[in-house]
């Protein structure tokens, strides 16, 4: 089995295409701009969707402006989890986080459907 040839130069040039889609950095040279910005952008979309899914009462308690405010904080805050995304936005926005459940239960009507 013969192994690849590293190409350090190659991970380099992945790394920055990351950083870019990811943490708002600089396009590497040789990447469409408004490729890669367009990327970023549904990346961001995707990461406001997951919060919305998974902690309604936070997007409901931005009365319609979700998605739009979501995504102006999280372009100069990376990623960490899902839950650490939605207490740091609702901390910058000042919305009371105690107010969003963090885990949604399981109902009554959901265990007697699985029996």
């Amino acid at each position: 089995m013969t192994s690849l040839p590293e190409h350090p130069a190659l991970a380099e040039r992945q790394a920055a295409l990351v950083r870019a889609l990811v943490a708002g950095t600089a396009v590497p040279a040789g990447f469409d701009v408004d490729a890669v910005g367009a990327a970023a952008d549904a990346l961001l979309y995707k990461r406001a969707g997951e919060v919305a899914r998974r902690f309604p009462l936070l997007a409901h308690a931005c009365e319609g402006d979700f998605t739009a405010r979501f995504t102006a904080w999280a372009r100069t805050h990376p990623k960490t989890t899902t839950s650490a995304d939605a207490a740091a936005f609702a901390a910058a926005a000042g919305i009371d986080w105690n107010a969003a459940p963090r885990r949604r239960e399981k109902t009554r009507w959901w265990h007697r459907l699985r029996g």
